[in-house]
């Protein structure tokens, strides 16, 4: 079990409408931290008891720098939005599994949210490898992905990229690849996996789910899984402890 850290904040600055990157001077996690792993960060006040779960978007190990890219959606992201330079806060991590890095070539898919931990793949993926960034409106956090990555780009409006989900732009820009990566939204991942199982491509996923411990002991994040757990004996895998990256073929979603 990762312990609670005090961690100082460096900076924090908003990229995008109530999309805020935050990053933090934690040596020890930035120094463990694997691509798609996330870190819980806990609120100071009172009434936002639970940690909340976090991807880490990028992990330096020689600054010891954490960057966090999350979404004010609550009591507890609205805190962390008023964080800033000089202040400090607890987290703990790096929690979960993160994904396997294959010398194949690679297409990295994140949707909304699910993008940031895909920029931290990307660097350390050493193949041939295209992201696909999938944006209901507002885009943000694709110019970071450039020099590790050729850039395809999807929007529900169609004002940038291709107009539609990651699978369209994917059929549309002919993107190839013998393994994916991806983290996003459920229908976007169902869509995966099916075009993953189609086209007979190795899929990991990374799936998205309130966490109340994210250390796999409240059993508050479970998704049926194929085969029973040999330990359990039960079709149930916890996202937080077993995942968040899973194989596509051993879930059920």
């Amino acid at each position: 079990m990762s312990e609670k850290k005090r961690v100082g904040v460096l900076f924090q600055e908003e990229i995008g409408t109530d999309i805020y990157r935050l990053v933090l001077d934690a040596k020890s996690i930035a120094k463990e931290a694997l691509a798609g792993q996330f870190v819980m960060v806990y609120p100071d006040g009172e009434s936002t008891l639970l940690p909340r779960p976090i991807s880490i978007c990028e992990a330096d190990p020689e600054t010891g720098r954490l960057t966090l890219v999350y979404r004010v959606v609550g009591k507890g992201t609205t805190e962390f939005s008023g964080l800033k330079a000089g202040m400090e806060i607890d987290i703990a991590g790096p929690l979960g599994n993160g994904f396997p890095l294959l010398s194949k070539k690679a297409i990295l898919i994140g949707g909304g949210i699910g993008i940031p931990p895909m920029l931290e793949l990307s660097k350390r993926l050493d193949c041939d490898k295209t992201v696909v960034l999938g944006y209901r409106d507002e885009i943000f956090l694709n110019e970071e992905f450039k020099p590790y990555a050729d850039v395809v780009i999807a929007s529900e409006d169609g004002k940038t990229g291709t107009k539609g989900t990651v699978i369209d732009a994917i059929k549309a820009q002919g993107v190839t690849g013998d393994v994916i990566y991806a983290c996003g939204p459920m229908p976007m991942l169902r869509a995966i996996k099916a075009y993953a199982d189609e086209h007979g491509i190795e899929a990991y996923i990374s799936l998205e789910e309130r966490m109340a411990c994210g250390i796999g002991a409240c059993l508050g994040c479970v998704v049926k899984t194929k085969e029973k757990d040999h330990h359990s004996h039960v079709d149930n895998a916890r996202i937080c402890k077993e995942g968040p990256v899973f194989d596509a073929k051993e879930v059920l979603i």
